[in-house]
């Protein structure tokens, strides 16, 4: 009984202990990283212009190196910008209000220890497909080149 228990209690370890380890690994599906030569304080302006540029709104931003810096804590930038337009959100909210949580859709900088900093994004495709709505898909479609355009203006030379 003893071996049969904890032959059991080891097989529910795995199980639960397994995806946590593959979670890390594996980001989300249609997640693009683009390394830049940027630095990250510069690459921030450059996306802040490259939004504005492509008739996107900046709605927020976090960084967890500001907030760190404010507790005398230096740690690599990292800032996520929030990004959409109120258009965007009526045809997303008219197709499901369940997907509202999605938005506005994100791109994260990340500082890289040689001084440049990466933008990690995922494409509008991919965080609506979950829903199945044809309506969050056309939307979707129309996105993906947008955030493409703001990603490649910012991160290019």
């Amino acid at each position: 009984m003893t071996v049969k228990l904890s032959g059991l209690l080891l097989t529910l370890s795995l199980l639960f202990t397994a995806p946590l380890a593959v979670a890390d690994d594996a980001p989300y599906p249609g997640t693009v990283t683009v390394p830049t030569p940027h630095a990250y304080a510069a690459l921030i302006g450059r996306l802040e212009q490259a939004i504005a540029a492509n008739g996107m709104g900046l709605v927020a931003r976090a960084s967890a190196s500001g907030g760190a810096a404010k507790r005398g804590v230096t740690i690599p930038g990292n800032e996520v910008l929030m990004v959409f337009r109120n258009d965007y959100a009526v045809r997303m909210l008219a197709a499901s209000v369940p997907a509202g949580i999605e938005a506005p859709l994100r791109i994260y900088v990340t500082e890289n220890a040689d001084g440049t900093a990466n933008i990690t994004y995922r494409r509008p495709s991919a965080v609506f497909a979950p829903y199945r709505n044809k309506a969050l898909d056309t939307m979707a479609a129309e996105l993906d080149p947008v955030v493409a355009k703001i990603v490649a203006a910012a991160g290019g030379k």
